[in-house]
């Protein structure tokens, strides 16, 4: 399933979820078909699930308040080892992606 319009594109692929663009979304409602995508894929059986945000060019804070629920939510699940990757190229993402093992110490953050 993918969702996507002129600035934005997530879609899944098996048992990873690829963003890319800008994601400016209004606020909490805007970003609930993407939570109900990735928390239906959470919920799926995988033993790993993997955020590839090396496309993603800008993240808002409802953006980030997004991927925060979906960490906290893979933490719930306990045994689903959560996987995100990031790029240096986009500074929002050294800065920001870090607090995610806050939320979830398993969680394995990769920043290239």
């Amino acid at each position: 399933m993918e969702i996507s319009d002129e600035n934005f594109r997530v879609w899944a692929e098996k048992n990873e979820v690829f963003f890319d663009g800008v994601f400016r979304l209004a606020g909490p409602d805007a970003y609930a078909p993407i939570y109900s995508l990735i928390t239906t894929l959470l919920h799926d059986g995988h033993k790993q699930v993997t955020f590839d945000l090396t496309g993603l060019e800008f993240l808002n804070s409802s953006g980030i308040n997004l991927l925060a629920k979906l960490t906290i939510e893979a933490r719930k699940m306990g045994d689903l080892l959560l996987i995100v990757k990031g790029t240096n190229q986009h500074p929002w993402q050294a800065k920001s992606l870090p607090n995610l093992k806050k939320l979830h110490p398993l969680l394995d953050l990769r920043l290239a």
